[in-house]
């Protein structure tokens, strides 16, 4: 069914086309994303995104970095000829030649260039789909690593710094004291406050020069990886608001948390969430035959501090923003990001506890 108010957004970036069909489009928890179906043989689909003020307060900035990487990008992949498929979403200008519109109410929209015969998942389907998340992800920062990360803007100042996550936390903890103190809110408190010192293992390393700032893509989770209908290969990375100069580790960190906890986010299975280490394995596979050319030791050194930090710097943000009164993720129930929170800390917990073998694994490739 074809959202009527929509519509008008939609035809100013494709306004030779008839639409035939605007719908939702994906899972994700900031922007609002739609697919556009056109009569246009030659781009029959679109997708359409409101940038979410909330989070993005320089849009036009993301729309600088994006143009600036997928351009760099797509320069990569003109020399580059090993056969397989790979593609970038190009940015699509309007009808003024501009690479948004601004609607009535003031909000920002930008359209994109639709990845065909390829869908995502919200969950790892087995292990070969695991190889291919990495793979993903090494041919993203393969791509991106000769780019000057000094070119791109911060668009997300503060974005995977896990300290000043830490700080935001202690902020909502003593500005909101009569939030409700449940089992769950006090198990996630002291989870943090044993773990509090551990927050700025990567900021440090990148403060004493072993960990090298890079092109980051910010929220390489397995539902932004896009994987070809008819081979079952990864086609494309997603989702590229987030890209911006900082730690490949975070990356590595976020791919691996979001791919390795068979059971999602949005259990509430809370004793069953475990980290699949033989799905790390698998992704690691995929990943590091494409980095091992960017890849130093120091950062080789790191690679177990980012698998365990990402789902707890996670954890921290969701119990913040319950915190805070869910202001900054959407959620379904007042207690979603607190279930999301314990989610977090609990795959944390099984990482710890599988220590020695996931550094048994990245040594493997070391």
């Amino acid at each position: 069914m074809i959202l009527n108010p929509l519509v008008s957004i939609a035809q100013q970036f494709k306004p030779d086309a008839a639409i035939l069909d605007l719908r939702e489009y994906g899972s994700g928890n900031v922007n609002d994303t739609y697919l556009v179906t056109l009569d246009d043989a030659c781009e029959p689909k679109f997708i359409l995104q409101r940038i979410n003020p909330r989070v993005f307060h320089h849009p036009e900035l993301i729309m600088l970095n994006m143009c600036l990487f997928t351009q760099h990008i797509q320069h990569r992949l003109a020399t580059e000829m090993n056969g397989r498929r790979w593609e970038m979403p190009n940015v699509l200008p309007a009808r003024d030649g501009k690479m948004h519109v601004i609607d009535d109410t003031g909000a920002f929209w930008r359209a994109l260039s639709f990845v065909d015969q390829s869908r995502s998942f919200d969950q790892v389907q087995d292990a070969a789909h695991a190889r291919e998340v990495g793979f993903a992800l090494g041919k993203f920062h393969h791509l991106v690593s000769d780019l000057d990360a000094t070119r791109l803007f911060d668009t997300l100042e503060g974005f995977h710094i896990t300290p000043r996550y830490l700080e935001q936390y202690d902020d909502a903890l003593r500005n909101n004291p009569l939030s409700p103190r449940t089992p769950l809110v006090d198990e996630g408190i002291q989870f943090i406050e044993n773990r509090r010192l551990f927050t700025t293992v990567l900021e440090d390393a990148k403060a004493q020069g072993r960990l090298r700032v890079r092109a980051m893509h910010g929220d390489p989770k397995v539902n932004n990886i896009m994987i070809d209908d008819r081979n079952g290969q990864a086609v494309s990375i997603v989702d590229l608001d987030t890209v911006k100069p900082g730690l490949v580790h975070y990356d590595i960190g976020d791919c691996l948390r979001s791919s390795c906890n068979p059971l999602g986010e949005e259990t509430t299975d809370f004793d069953a969430v475990r980290f699949d280490a033989d799905l790390a394995r698998a992704i690691l596979c995929g990943y590091l035959p494409l980095a091992n050319e960017f890849l130093s030791q120091d950062d080789y050194a790191f690679l177990y501090d980012a698998i365990r930090l990402l789902p707890f710097e996670l954890g921290i943000r969701f119990l913040t923003d319950y915190l805070n009164g869910n202001v900054y993720f959407k959620i379904k129930h007042p207690e979603h990001n607190l279930h999301r929170a314990v989610v977090q800390f609990k795959l944390t917990a099984s990482i710890e506890a599988q220590e020695k073998q996931i550094r048994a694994i990245i040594d493997d490739w070391r």
